[in-house]
């Protein structure tokens, strides 16, 4: 019994190495948050080490993207990244979300909840110093500054959603 069990199992992680998840390669840069704001060359430096494999529209891949059920796992964590936060789609959020989503950033480089520890334990160049947080966070900061200064400030307060009335 337990062979065939196991049987099952090797057949069924054969078979799965032939379903492939959509890649993140597009490389679209049209809306980058770069196109809208300097970004200086030690905060694309950041961006790019620690936040552009989940956080834009490419990722580098590691040669254990190919292996199943890894590259399911890696797909979902890459879309959810972008659904987060998208670098190279920012300059299409509404400046309420752009101002919201620096406001993320920050907080979260600032307490070392970005990058995630799982990411950095395998890429280890990634785990940012306290310098490079800084940097990062003051960039954020500037942008938001600007933001403020540009704006009136009850447009860079994101607005609840109204719940749909039933029909």
């Amino acid at each position: 019994m337990i062979k065939k069990i196991l049987i099952g199992l090797l057949i069924a992680l054969v078979v799965i190495q032939f379903i492939r998840p959509e890649r993140n390669l597009s490389g679209d840069t049209k809306n980058d948050i770069s196109t809208k704001y300097p970004m200086p060359d030690s905060v694309k430096a950041i961006v790019t080490k620690a936040c552009a494999d989940c956080h834009s529209n490419k990722t580098a891949y590691p040669w254990y993207a190919s292996i199943q059920p890894l590259s399911f796992w890696l797909a979902d964590h890459v879309n959810e990244g972008k659904s987060e936060m998208n670098f190279n789609e920012f300059a299409s959020y509404r400046i309420a979300k752009q101002n919201h989503k620096l406001e993320e950033v920050i907080e979260q480089v600032k307490e070392g909840e970005m990058p995630l520890k799982s990411y950095t334990l395998i890429h280890k160049e990634a785990d940012l110093t306290e310098a490079e947080r800084v940097i990062l966070t003051k960039w954020c900061q500037s942008i938001m500054d600007t933001l403020k200064a540009t704006y009136p400030a009850d447009s860079l307060k994101l607005k609840k959603k109204k719940p749909e009335t039933a029909k």
